[in-house]
């Protein structure tokens, strides 16, 4: 017997979190997410998001076994930003039962329909500043820091639903021994017809990290806006990804670009933490947990170029070509093997032209879909 309930308890929502280190318990390649993490994000007494807009967590089980999870999300900023009225799916997790994922979706659908919304997105985490995507292509090597995994056959229990693709998104692998070393030979050259421009290149500084997190958050929203399914970030939702990221943030791999003073670009780098998390069993940094993350930290060899972008007046003046060089300079002098640029929307030609011409590879592919209910 099939049954979908709402999760509306503190050990439901525990279960809702753990429930896909069982479903990936035999998988290599699972990342556990971290429990605190997850648990803050989902309460409403917590992350931000649930200051703006909703959602209802949904497990699924069958014969009395948890099988199954999903959220329904509505995020109004979203709607309001993109003059749309659409819902997210998420968190979605499931075993290979048809009927199963049949009755999650059934209950998510549902439960935006009443909140007036004419079609449904997914899977979104709360928006495209979160974790986004369905992996479509690239199951043999585990995500990356902040990226989402899951089953090969997930692609067919949504299509089966009725989902189409929205657009697909790329990530990029750029191997130590490929990089095209171009951007690095010219860093010096461009860094000075920069500067006669009044444009400096600096790293992030941790020390006025708050000031720093004001002026980066201005930029993001403004040269992101024309992205697919962009919403900018509240302050305290910028603030709150901030936070998490100084924790594992290396201030090499955070470049600012400035023009008299003015933050007019940045490049957002940070270690693959996935790398000891992988270790982490379910997630919780207690009792082992926290010694592994401390240990294992000073091995990682891997980055993820989470965001580039410098405001459209800028674009096309070498800020971009420094910002690579400069990621690449200090990886090979901290003897980073990989990194990973994404996700990049496929349709940003101008984005993976660049990504292309310093070698990187296309090496993991991701889906956002929808339907109209």
């Amino acid at each position: 017997m099939i049954q979908v309930v709402p999760v509306t308890t503190k050990k439901q929502l525990a279960t809702f979190i753990d429930f896909p280190h069982e479903l990936y318990r035999e998988d290599a390649n699972y990342v556990p997410e971290l429990f605190i993490a997850q648990r803050d994000l989902l309460s409403a007494d917590k992350h931000p998001f649930h200051q703006h807009s909703s959602l209802q967590l949904f497990l699924g089980y069958r014969d009395g076994v948890v099988c199954g999870r999903i959220a329904a999300i509505l995020n109004n900023n979203h709607n309001q930003f993109n003059n749309c009225n659409e819902g997210f799916f998420g968190f979605f997790d499931c075993v290979d039962d048809s009927e199963l994922a049949t009755a999650l979706f059934r209950e998510a659908e549902q439960w935006l329909l009443a909140k007036g919304v004419d079609s449904v997105i997914g899977p979104v985490n709360f928006s495209t500043n979160e974790t986004c995507g369905m992996l479509v292509e690239g199951y043999d090597m585990p995500p990356v820091a902040m990226m989402p995994y899951n089953k090969a056959y997930y692609n067919e229990l949504v299509e089966r639903l009725g989902f189409k693709k929205k657009t697909d998104l790329i990530a990029w692998q750029i191997a130590a021994q490929d990089f095209n070393d171009k951007p690095l030979r010219l860093m010096n050259t461009l860094r000075q017809r920069l500067d006669q421009k009044g444009i400096k290149i600096r790293k992030v500084s941790l020390k006025n990290f708050k000031s720093e997190v004001d002026n980066l958050r201005d930029v993001y929203n403004k040269a992101w806006d024309k992205n697919l399914g962009f919403v900018p970030m509240t302050n305290e939702e910028f603030d709150y990804l901030a936070k998490d990221l100084k924790l594992i943030l290396d201030p090499d791999f955070c470049m600012i670009a400035e023009h008299d003073g003015k933050v007019v670009g940045f490049s957002l780098c940070i270690p693959d933490i996935n790398q000891v998390l992988i270790k982490i069993k379910k997630g919780r940094l207690l009792p082992t947990g926290l010694f592994k993350l401390l240990f294992l930290k000073k091995k990682i060899n891997g980055l993820r170029v989470i965001a580039l972008g410098v405001l459209e007046p800028y674009r096309k003046m070498g800020i971009e070509a420094v910002f690579y060089g400069s990621i690449i300079q200090k990886g090979k002098e901290k003897n980073m093997r990989t990194a990973e640029a994404s996700w990049i929307l496929e349709d940003n030609y101008l984005m993976n032209k660049a990504i292309e011409n310093i070698n990187g590879k296309p090496y993991k592919k991701y889906r956002l879909y929808e339907k109209a209910i």
